[in-house]
């Protein structure tokens, strides 16, 4: 995605959190679930492809990165070359970014670097499920990518600084859930990996769909939400993943 792309998403992604007082509440829910997951090992939090920065409302303290600078942002990261020192990091934070990874072991390997003993990498996920297909599948611009290969290596010669586009939003259920590649994450501890049933998320229409139902019923849909949570097949559209470097 160019620069300028990405300035328009941002732009627009913008504008939609200002009027839609539903989205900074759906939002909030899922960085208070991810900060429940902290580890306590020394170093700093990061959030990898922080967009607008809304983590900071949560977590004020989180260093904030993206491909692309913006004012908002403390610096600049490629997530498969971080200027992060050796063992300097705690926390690696990620919300709907590890799906654009075309190479995941490339930067799993990076993640792995830099966090401390102990450090976890905790990342929100698009969840395959009923729902997930129908909300991923039809309401989303972006592909599953369910009929395609995942290329867990980069191959020979990859230039680390020539990112394309990618996006594939059924990789981390593939991976984490239905276990492709399960013999390549001996390095990690896998703490917990959690479909969510976040109706309340999926009905507010997100960035990309209209809102389904009005901000004063979102503890109402919540409600619902704890009784869906028993058929994670059926109704999960999000993953809740959490690794912890050995």
């Amino acid at each position: 995605m160019g620069i300028n792309l990405h300035n328009d998403l941002i732009e627009k992604n913008h504008n939609l959190w200002s009027r839609k007082p539903l989205l900074r509440i759906v939002y909030n829910d899922l960085y208070q679930t991810m900060k429940q997951h902290l580890s306590n090992a020394s170093g700093k939090t990061v959030e990898l492809g922080s967009g607008m920065g809304s983590i900071r409302e949560t977590l004020p303290d989180c260093i904030l990165t993206d491909l692309f600078p913006y004012p908002w942002i403390d610096q600049v990261e490629n997530a498969y070359q971080l200027s992060f020192k050796n063992a300097s990091v705690s926390n690696l934070l990620m919300v709907d970014v590890f799906h654009h990874f075309r190479y995941p072991d490339n930067a799993l390997q990076e993640f792995h670097r830099v966090l401390n003993s102990g450090g976890r990498v905790i990342m929100m996920e698009p969840a395959l499920s009923l729902l997930g297909y129908i909300v991923y599948g039809l309401l989303h611009v972006e592909p599953i990518g369910k009929a395609k290969d995942i290329t867990w290596f980069a191959p020979e010669g990859w230039d680390v600084n020539q990112i394309d586009y990618y996006a594939a939003q059924g990789n981390a259920t593939r991976i984490f859930v239905q276990k492709y590649f399960s013999e390549n994450l001996s390095d990690w501890k896998i703490v917990r990996v959690e479909r969510i049933a976040a109706l309340a998320y999926a009905a507010s229409g997100g960035y990309s769909g209209p809102q389904l139902y009005p901000t004063f019923a979102y503890r109402f849909i919540k409600w619902i939400e704890k009784l869906l949570r028993f058929f994670p097949a059926l109704f999960a559209t999000r993953l809740l993943v959490v690794l912890e470097k050995k």
